[in-house]
């Protein structure tokens, strides 16, 4: 496990589940929202993210946190270990509501308010991202660790067995 992406809905705890992974691995952990957004809440281009996910996936080891279907198959190609979040929707919900106004390390704000975009966002996460996902598993799966947790307490339990 040198080589690790953590997807998943967003509020699944990606971000939570990916710095645990490295403080038990070692392994430098990268953030896309990081790479995507700046603290200003407006985006590189596309070119630049690419470049700069280039460098990441080309280094030796590393975890990579985040979704971002559109450079996914980039990222399940490189990698050889994959952690698929897939949570129950109200969890996601919940859990990114519950999170504004903390400070994290995966995003250059702090969310004031759970914007009504991004709950939608979560909400139609099951029709629009996860058909793509379980997609993309299953034909760059082989040959890859693919850990899928339903719940947070395998996931933990994964976590306290390294």
């Amino acid at each position: 496990m040198n080589r690790v992406i953590v997807i998943g809905c967003p509020g699944a705890g990606k971000s939570t589940f990916a710095r645990r992974l490295r403080d038990k691995t070692g392994l430098p952990l990268y953030y896309l929202d990081m790479l995507w957004h700046r603290a200003d809440r407006t985006t590189v281009s596309a070119e630049e993210f690419d470049g700069e996910l280039e460098k990441i996936l080309n280094g030796e080891k590393w975890i990579i946190d985040g979704n971002y279907l559109r450079t996914m198959p980039a990222r399940l190609e490189a990698c050889d270990t994959v952690f698929f979040l897939d949570y129950p929707l109200a969890l996601c919900l919940e859990s990114a509501r519950a999170r504004i106004g903390t400070a994290r390390e995966d995003l250059p704000w702090v969310e004031q308010e759970f914007d009504e975009e991004f709950r939608q966002w979560i909400l139609d996460f099951p029709e629009t991202q996860l058909p793509e996902i379980r997609r993309l598993l299953q034909l760059y799966g082989p040959g890859r660790s693919v850990h899928i947790f339903k719940n947070r307490d395998d996931a933990d339990r994964f976590l306290a067995c390294l």
